[in-house]
């Protein structure tokens, strides 16, 4: 009885032990940054073949930066005065956002293009959507533009009241919200976060093909509890889906 035993113990410890659960890959999260340009008039003085050159060089420098990742352009002309277009670009790598801003300054365009505005920014899961309804794939962690027609971007500050809420009561407010939006199903949104990395703690971007479901969709917000609790949301951007070549036609670049 006792070899029997001790037989079996021997055959327990030479069985291989079961290689313990591996933890699931999180899912990446991408850096998003939306760059405004300014494009000075003195570059209309320039001769027309340097002229050409140089918007040629920041085309392919886009057409570069598009291989590797996410690239969307907007025309603002008309619509502001403090800037032509927007970049917005999404990536898991902080390089090739510093690599295109690299590229466009060091362009015969580069000197004559002033960044009024840029606002960088991470895709985050919200605190106010359980796991369970995410699942395991979180599109709120990977850009997907619609391509709409508009894009509307502003910055967002929270007032520190807000924080010191409980998540609850947050949730609370959070849920009105949400019912107010989904009152407007032709507007999307895009929320990324800035805590610690730039000046605001959310960048958030309206998709739409009306200006009127947006203009609407916002004054209605205005209602809201949530909004009470509202430090900064400005400056307001209204951003129509424009190919970078159209821009600078548009502008007489």
């Amino acid at each position: 009885m006792i070899e029997q035993t001790a037989a079996q113990s021997d055959n327990v410890q030479t069985q291989p032990a079961e290689a313990p659960a591996q933890p699931k890959p999180k899912q990446p999260r991408q850096l998003v940054r939306f760059t405004f340009y300014k494009l000075d008039p003195q570059w209309q003085q320039l001769p027309v073949d340097i002229r050409a050159q140089g918007r040629e060089q920041v085309l392919n420098i886009c057409k570069q930066y598009e291989e590797k990742a996410l690239i969307r352009t907007y025309g603002l002309y008309g619509l502001r005065s403090d800037c032509d277009f927007m970049i917005w670009q999404a990536t898991y790598d902080v390089e090739d956002l510093r690599w295109l801003s690299s590229q466009i300054r060091r362009s015969l365009m580069g000197p004559y293009l002033r960044e009024t505005h840029a606002f960088l920014a991470m895709t985050k899961r919200s605190v106010y959507v359980g796991k369970n309804a995410r699942g395991a794939h979180d599109p709120r962690l990977t850009i997907t533009p619609r391509d709409e027609k508009y894009l509307f971007v502003y910055p967002f500050v929270k007032t520190r009241p807000w924080y010191a809420l409980s998540l609850q009561e947050r949730k609370r407010m959070m849920d009105e919200h949400i019912r107010m939006g989904v009152k407007y199903p032709n507007i999307t949104i895009n929320t990324t976060y800035s805590f610690g990395i730039d000046d605001q703690e959310f960048v958030v971007a309206f998709e739409g093909d009306n200006v009127a479901d947006f203009l609407d969709l916002v004054q209605e917000l205005r209602e809201s509890e949530a909004s009470r609790y509202t430090l900064r949301d400005t400056p307001m951007f209204i951003c129509v889906n424009q190919t970078l070549e159209d821009v600078f036609e548009a502008i007489g670049a």
